[in-house]
C-alpha cells in the first residue's frame, strides 16, 4: 500500500509513543512510510531513519513548528529538513523557549479561573523527559485531577483557541517558519488550515512560499477537504494528509489513530523533488 501519514508525533514532543514504536506500527499498519513531525523539534527523526531502514518503513525528516497569526497559532510543517542542520537547531530551541513561557502563562491564567496544576504535574507526564511540555500535558493533569472528563473536554474548555485559559506568547509568523524551512532543506506545508478558518492567511501564505496545504487531516469534512484543495490548484501547490498521531490519553485519540489519513507516494515523490527549492 503506498500510502504514508506525513503527521506523526512522537515521544520528542507530545506524542505517546517513541519513534522506534511509531515505525512499528507503521509497519503493522502496512503503511508505506511516515514523516516525523514533532512540534519544534527533530529530536525523533535520527531514531525513526534508523529503525525504518530496518523495517522497510520510509521515514521522512520533519518537523511541525509554531507560528502566530492575528492573535492565533498556526503550525507549519516542513518535510525533508536537514536535521543535522545546527542552524536550524538553534531556530528551533528558540521555539521551545517559546512554547515553554507560553505554558507558564497558561498555568497561570488556568490559576486565575481556579484550576492550580504545577509544572512539575505537568512535566512527569512527558514518556521521554527530553521532549517539549504542550498542551496535552497540560490536559492529562486536568483528567488526572477531576477537573474535566475527558481530553475533549480540557481543550473545549480550557486549552483549545475558544478555551477559556487559551493564551499565546510571541513567536515567529508562519512566514519566517516557511524561509527557516526552506534553509533548512526543506519544503513548507500549513498543518491542517480548516482549524484557523481564515482563508486570507492561507492565501498570503500560498503567496509566501508554501509548497503544500495538509487538506487530508481528522479535523477537516468534506466540505473542507474540496476547499483547501480548490485554493493549492489555484496556487499550484500540493496537497498531504496526515493524522496527526498522538497517540491515545485517558480513552482520548489526540486527533487520530496512524494511518487515518495520508498522502499518496507520488505526492511524497514531488515533495521531496521540490525540498529546498
Amino acid at each position: 500500500m503506498n500510502h504514508l501519514d506525513l503527521h506523526v508525533h512522537t515521544t520528542a514532543s507530545d506524542g505517546m509513543f517513541s519513534p522506534k514504536d511509531v515505525v512499528k506500527m507503521a509497519r503493522e499498519k502496512a503503511l508505506h512510510g511516515i514523516a516525523i513531525t514533532d512540534h519544534d523539534t527533530v529530536d525523533g527523526v535520527e531514531e525513526a531513519l534508523k529503525y525504518g531502514k530496518e523495517s522497510g518503513i520510509m521515514v521522512i525528516p520533519g518537523v511541525e513548528i509554531s507560528t502566530v497569526a492575528d492573535g492565533q497559532d498556526i503550525h507549519v510543517l516542513g518535510y525533508y529538513v536537514d536535521y543535522t542542520d545546527q542552524a536550524f537547531h538553534a531556530r528551533l530551541r528558540e521555539q521551545r523557549e517559546a512554547r515553554q513561557r507560553r505554558n507558564v502563562l497558561l498555568l497561570k491564567k488556568l490559576e486565575d479561573l481556579g484550576v492550580r496544576i504545577t509544572m512539575e504535574e505537568v512535566l512527569s507526564k512527558k514518556k521521554d523527559q527530553t521532549g517539549n511540555a504542550g498542551r496535552p500535558h497540560i490536559a492529562e493533569v486536568l483528567v488526572e485531577k477531576g477537573v474535566v472528563q475527558s481530553m475533549n473536554e480540557a481543550f473545549d474548555k480550557y486549552l483549545g483557541k475558544d478555551g477559556a485559559a487559551y493564551v499565546t506568547t510571541p513567536r515567529i509568523r508562519p512566514e519566517e517558519a516557511i524561509v527557516f524551512i526552506r534553509q533548512a532543506g526543506g519544503i513548507p506545508v500549513l498543518a491542517h488550515p480548516g482549524l484557523y478558518q481564515d482563508d486570507k492567511l492561507v492565501n498570503d501564505l500560498a503567496k509566501a512560499g508554501l509548497g503544500g496545504i495538509e487538506v487530508n487531516h481528522p479535523d477537516h469534512d468534506e466540505r473542507m477537504k474540496l476547499h483547501y484543495t480548490q485554493i493549492a490548484r489555484r496556487f499550484g501547490i500540493l496537497t498531504t494528509g496526515g493524522s496527526d498521531f498522538h497517540g491515545e490519553r485517558h480513552g482520548s485519540m489526540y486527533h487520530a489513530p496512524l494511518g487515518t489519513c495520508f498522502t499518496d507516494l507520488e505526492t511524497v515523490e514531488k515533495l521531496a523533488e521540490k525540498a529546498g527549492e
